[in-house]
């Protein structure tokens, strides 16, 4: 366990005395001669030098900066008339009017329909219950007895 294995065992007394250190000392870089001359660019425009004399009688000279132009805005749009827009609006509104008179006559006639379905269903099972109690009864007499001339009725035992 000479030799380090982790960051930690560095800060043991042990393994730093008996580990070897490499010290590494940086080597200067040969200077490397420049083959081509700088050639100063100009920019696109050559910005005017100013110079200022200060109070205490020194000459700066330096490019003076312009200030920075903002961007310009956008163009605005070319205002719309009032009567295009009412008469667009007026349009839209119309088609939306249209289009629901449309959707409330095609609701009318599919309630209309199933309304109809619904008494023809109501009239075939009252139908059919009619038919059952009138071919049922000319068989089986233990029924309740109605006789309204005489006003009889055996299951209460009214008689008048």
């Amino acid at each position: 366990m000479n030799e380090p294995t982790t960051p930690y065992d560095w800060h043991h007394p042990a393994v730093r005395d008996t580990a070897a250190v490499t010290v590494h000392h940086p080597a200067p870089l040969a200077p490397v001669p420049h083959t081509a001359p700088l050639v100063p660019v100009q920019p696109g425009h050559v910005p005017s030098v100013a110079s200022v004399v200060l109070p205490d009688g020194r000459v700066v000279t330096g490019y003076a900066i312009s200030p920075a132009q903002p961007e310009p805005l956008a163009a605005k749009p070319a205002a719309v008339s009032r009567t295009a827009v009412n008469v667009a609006l007026g349009g839209v509104g119309f088609l939306a009017v249209c289009g629901g008179l449309l959707l409330l006559t095609s609701f009318i006639a599919a309630l209309t329909a199933f309304i109809t379905q619904l008494i023809t269903l109501a009239a075939v099972i009252f139908g059919g219950w009619i038919a059952v109690q009138i071919f049922s009864a000319s068989g089986h007499r233990g029924g309740t007895t109605v006789n309204i001339r005489k006003a009889v009725i055996k299951r209460n035992h009214f008689h008048g």
